[in-house]
């Protein structure tokens, strides 16, 4: 047989690598006894099974909307579904109706959040347009940024979140550069964000959206809010969104998603954006999927209305804290902190983000990493949520790890695993 012809890809192609985390679930599959605090899912053992199935007889229980189900849809989404969604975001900001300058009409329903991170980028960006994000910040969705040509800047962050100051300060360089006109949106996941936990501050928020309208002169700055934690928060006051403090729904927008609060096999997530954004969007989005699944649209829509989302929620939050509260118990008992090594202690989510002496390598190729698939555990390299510094350089001592999936039984004796292979390795 004839070796075939080489096939000619795309730029868009060329400039989209694989995931790294595709060769973390590929070493779990290969060992099934290692502690996985690498792969960012679920809890199995808390999805809705009993919900989802009573929720299911009824709608297809009856007839006319067993058959609304089945058929296709709209590409902004259903729009009982969509009210909803609306007086949920109100909820949770604890704003009256119509405060956060929102209708039904401004929210979109896509196939998962991740789908429309995706759409918005693909609408806003050309090859060498720049986003500013957070430095570590979601590498999935920036690894898809780079595959559009996006150029990716960032700016630190600590324990109140995302730098503004630095945002601030990178504008003011990229203006006096005559690269404004590049900037076309900030990327920020606001609550006890992927990959270290922590959250941007009250002051951080408001003052992010007064930064991105001042320097919007020729063009609107946006703020691309990734709130897909914002739920599962466990201690201390719940946060108000970015998207709160504008209420002409102009600069920002909020994607929400049901897969970390409810179910990840409802895959829907949801987006509130400003209604010239929303028109391309949803341009996009018919060429796409002509809307998201309408069997999975119903069920959000019945689990939004008869109660059981918010019951499912406060059976995570409960169980996502006794990890935590594992977790971090664990990390005292094996490791002391000090102040080059340490872990974040988040208020809500499923990750931990702990900082290693700078000698300590925690990359793919490192001793460490081996080490710990030798001992039974696995860890997400911090370098994959680094983007490269003006030397191209990224930080090898941290690691993300992830309590989700893994069960309350397996927490203690992982990081102490974890913690013998650390000690080793600084040895």
């Amino acid at each position: 047989m004839s070796t075939p012809l080489p096939l000619r890809l795309s730029a868009k192609a060329s400039r989209t690598a694989d995931s790294p985390i595709n060769a973390l679930i590929a070493a779990k599959l290969a060992n099934p006894d290692l502690v996985n605090f690498a792969a960012g899912l679920v809890d199995e053992a808390t999805l809705p099974v009993d919900e989802v199935a009573a929720i299911t007889k009824r709608l297809f229980g009856e007839s006319r909307r067993g058959q609304r189900a089945l058929q296709y849809g709209t590409a902004i989404g259903l729009r009982e579904l969509r009210e909803a969604l609306i007086a949920h975001l109100e909820r949770l900001d604890g704003r009256h109706v119509g405060d956060l300058g929102l209708s039904a009409d401004d929210v979109l329903v896509s196939t998962g959040s991740q789908q429309a991170l995706y759409l918005i980028a693909d609408v806003l960006l050309d090859p060498g347009d720049i986003v500013i994000t957070a430095n570590p910040s979601y590498f999935v969705f920036t690894g898809a940024l780079q595959s559009m040509g996006a150029r990716v800047l960032a700016v630190p962050m600590d324990d109140e979140g995302m730098d503004v100051d630095a945002v601030e300060r990178l504008l003011e360089q990229l203006q006096a550069k005559g690269e404004l006109a590049r900037v076309k949106f900030v990327y920020c996941t606001s609550f006890f964000d992927n990959p270290t936990g922590l959250s941007l501050s009250t002051p951080r928020r408001r003052q992010l959206v007064e930064i991105v309208r001042r320097f919007s002169t020729s063009h609107r700055i946006l703020i691309l809010e990734d709130a897909a934690y914002r739920e599962l928060g466990y201690d201390g006051a719940p946060l108000p969104s970015i998207k709160s403090f504008d209420a002409e729904n102009q600069f920002t927008i909020i994607t929400q998603t049901f897969s970390k609060p409810f179910a990840p096999g409802i895959k829907l997530g949801y987006t509130a954006m400003p209604p010239d954004l929303l028109d391309q969007v949803l341009r996009q989005k018919g060429s796409h999927d002509f809307g998201s699944s309408n069997v999975c649209q119903e069920i959000a829509l019945e689990t939004m209305t008869d109660g059981s989302y918010v019951r499912h929620l406060e059976v995570l939050k409960n169980e996502y804290r006794r990890k935590r509260d594992a977790t971090l118990a664990a990390l005292r008992a094996n490791l002391t902190e000090t102040a080059e090594l340490h872990w974040t202690h988040p208020s809500g989510g499923i990750y931990v983000w702990l900082t290693l002496p700078k000698h300590v390598n925690t990359s793919r190729e490192g001793r460490l990493f081996e080490r710990c698939v030798k001992y039974g555990v696995l860890y997400v390299p911090g370098a994959y949520s680094f983007h490269p510094d003006a030397q191209g350089r990224t930080p090898n001592h941290h690691m993300r790890l992830c309590f989700g999936q893994v069960t309350f039984e397996e927490i203690a004796p992982g990081i102490e695993r974890l913690a013998g292979a650390i000690k080793e390795e600084m040895a």
